[in-house]
C-alpha cells in the first residue's frame, strides 16, 4: 500500500532562540532536508506535503529543488495551530496517491526507514499506529499551584513520537470532525482516538529525538557523527 507523508515544519522555534530551526545545519545539510531524506528514499512513499511558515513557502520549494527532494510535491502555508497546518497538508495530498498517511515532525531528523517500515506493517487491523518509548522519569499530576494530585504509574506510560501512521480516510475524517466541532487534539492519534478510532503503540526509538533546544541539536549532531542513525 502506498504511503503519503505530511511533514510539519511551520513552527516558531521559540525555544531555539528565534529564527527557523528547520534551516539550521545538521550533518552538513539543513535540518529539514535531513528529516526529509528518509521519505525521499523510501520505496513506500508516493508523495510528501510540507507545511511552511507564512511567507517562506517559496523558500522551502527552492530548498527542496536544490537538494533533489522531488517527492515533496506540496508545500502549504501553516496555520495558527499545528492541527491547522496538518489539515491543510492533508487536503493538499492527492487522494489517489496512497491508502496510508504518515504525519511526522520536521524537527525529528533522525527517523529511520526501519521505524517507518515497522509502523506500516503494524497498522494491519488498526486505524492508526504510533511509536512510543517508556518514560524514564516518575510523572506526577499537579494542579495550577504545583500541588501533587497523583503520582502516575510509570510502567503504564509511554512517550509518543512521530511518524504516526494511519489509514488515510480515517485520519482525514477525524480532522473534519474536529474542525466541525472545534476540538483541538494533542497529536494526530488523539484525534483518531477522539473520533472512536483504534490506535496502537509500538516500540519507538529513543534516538528519534525532537530538536527543540540548542542542546537537542548538539545531541543530534553527535548521533550523526557516530553513525548511529540517519546518516546517508
Amino acid at each position: 500500500m502506498n504511503l503519503q507523508v505530511v511533514v510539519t515544519a511551520a513552527g516558531q522555534s521559540r525555544r531555539m532562540g528565534g529564527g527557523n530551526k528547520m534551516l539550521v545545519p545538521l550533518g552538513g545539510e539543513p535540518l529539514l532536508v535531513r528529516t526529509l531524506r528518509v521519505f525521499q528514499d523510501h520505496p513506500r512513499v508516493a508523495e510528501v506535503a510540507v507545511s511552511a511558515p507564512a511567507g517562506q513557502e517559496e523558500d522551502y520549494r527552492s530548498l527542496f529543488r536544490r537538494h533533489g527532494l522531488d517527492r515533496v510535491r506540496r508545500v502549504v502555508t501553516g496555520g495558527a495551530e499545528r492541527q491547522d497546518s496538518i489539515f491543510q497538508a492533508l487536503r493538499a495530498l492527492d487522494p489517489k496517491s496512497g491508502d496510508l498517511v504518515a504525519v511526522h515532525d520536521g524537527a525529528r531528523p533522525l527517523v529511520s526507514a526501519d521505524l517507518l517500515d515497522r509502523l506500516c506493517e503494524a497498522l494491519e487491523g488498526w486505524d492508526g499506529v504510533v511509536p512510543g518509548v517508556p518514560v524514564k522519569d516518575t510523572i506526577k499530576q499537579v494542579d495550577e499551584h504545583g500541588r501533587v494530585l497523583k503520582t502516575l504509574v510509570r510502567s503504564e506510560l509511554m512517550a509518543v513520537q512521530t511518524p504516526q501512521v494511519f489509514r488515510a480516510e480515517v485520519l482525514l475524517e477525524a480532522y473534519r470532525q474536529a474542525l466541525s466541532q472545534g476540538h483541538l487534539g494533542t497529536d494526530d492519534a488523539s484525534l483518531v482516538e477522539w473520533s472512536q478510532g483504534r490506535v496502537r503503540v509500538v516500540p519507538g526509538d529513543y534516538r528519534n529525538l525532537k530538536v527543540t533546544t540548542a542542546e537537542d541539536l548538539v545531541l543530534a549532531e553527535r548521533l550523526l557523527e557516530e553513525g548511529v542513525v540517519g546518516a546517508p
